[in-house]
């Protein structure tokens, strides 16, 4: 439940974009998808392939059991396969936190490094660059052995972030002319306030496929990293799926409709510095483990640091005289 806080705040900011049906449709289908096809299927299909086996003998493995470090078990070739799994989370993640931040937004949260970024985001594909950079970088460091698949899967993430980007922004675009809206203003839709108006639609249809690559991304360490705690693949299912996969969710709804995201200013920015602490950890890990302590708590620690200026902030507008405020 600790890696979903920084998720559920991410989610919320897209989901209340959204109308009751797609909403609705996040909370069954989206579930579904979570549940079943990241926690479950995703697993069995990584653990398949990698171990040439078809999906009965992977099941059969699956429920043998067996510790991570002996070569054959179904946490060993999952643990195998780690290297592209956290190269394409790792730099889908990544392009979300560069977007947000090389965004020139009027609040900033750590506006003595949040100001820097808004300044080199002014450069045309700033995030790109800087994205291509990380993965040559992770390239480099993953070793002969592992730099051609891990380049790979870095390109393939990269490019699903573009993509699904993209096509949003197409759709978004569209519906943003009906209101009479610039088309310059699609990308920074995905973060401006509840009060703009609920896309359907096709428009809702690629936010909420938008919605299911960051919870699949967010989906990856925990899949990995649940194996340090057991190998048992029921456990892990009911651990990461039914239990986190429900919570994260009924945490979004919540934040949705209590708009606690417009009442706490901060909770976008703190929730984007997990992301991106959370790609950074995805893409050391490639080469170095890193404890399952940090990798759970980093989301917590921004979330809560977040939430606490944002009480603060709001104690201090609440001190500042009423001209003050409405200037």
């Amino acid at each position: 439940m600790s890696l979903s806080f920084d998720n559920a705040v991410v989610n919320a900011r897209i989901l209340e974009r959204m109308n009751p049906f797609w909403q609705r449709m996040f909370l069954t289908v989206g579930v579904i998808i979570a549940v079943f096809g990241m926690r479950v299927l995703f697993p069995l299909l990584i653990v398949g392939v990698t171990a040439k086996l078809n999906p009965v003998e992977a099941v059969q493995l699956a429920l043998a059991k067996g510790p991570i470090d002996e070569p054959g078990t179904y946490a060993y070739v999952l643990h195998q396969a780690h290297p592209q799994i956290a190269a394409f989370g790792g730099i889908f993640l990544l392009m979300i936190f560069l977007d947000f931040m090389f965004e020139d937004r009027e609040l900033k949260w750590l506006h003595w490094f949040e100001a820097p970024l808004a300044k080199i985001g002014r450069m045309n594909g700033a995030s790109l660059v800087v994205g291509l950079f990380a993965l040559g970088l992770i390239g480099q460091l993953s070793g002969p052995d592992l730099q051609g698949s891990v380049l790979m899967a870095g390109i393939f993430g990269m490019v699903t972030y573009f993509l699904v980007q993209g096509l949003g922004d197409l759709f978004d675009t569209g519906e943003e002319e009906d209101d009479a809206e610039a088309p310059g203003q699609a990308s920074a839709a995905r973060t401006r306030p509840a009060t703009a108006v609920q896309v359907a639609g096709k428009a809702a249809f690629m936010l909420f496929l938008y919605l299911e690559v960051i919870d699949a991304s967010f989906s990856f360490d925990g899949v990995i990293g649940a194996f340090a705690i057991t190998s048992d693949p029921i456990i892990i299912a009911l651990g990461l799926g039914l239990i986190g996969a429900m919570f994260v969710r009924s945490l979004t709804v919540y934040l949705v409709r209590q708009g606690t995201l417009d009442e706490f200013e901060y909770l976008d920015h703190g929730a984007h510095w997990a992301i991106g602490a959370l790609a950074v950890i995805l893409l050391i890990t490639i080469r170095t483990e890193v404890s399952e302590v940090i990798t759970g708590l980093i989301g917590v620690v921004f979330i809560g640091a977040a939430f606490l200026g944002s009480l603060l902030r709001n104690r201090r507008k609440a001190l500042e005289p009423e001209h003050a405020r409405t200037a």
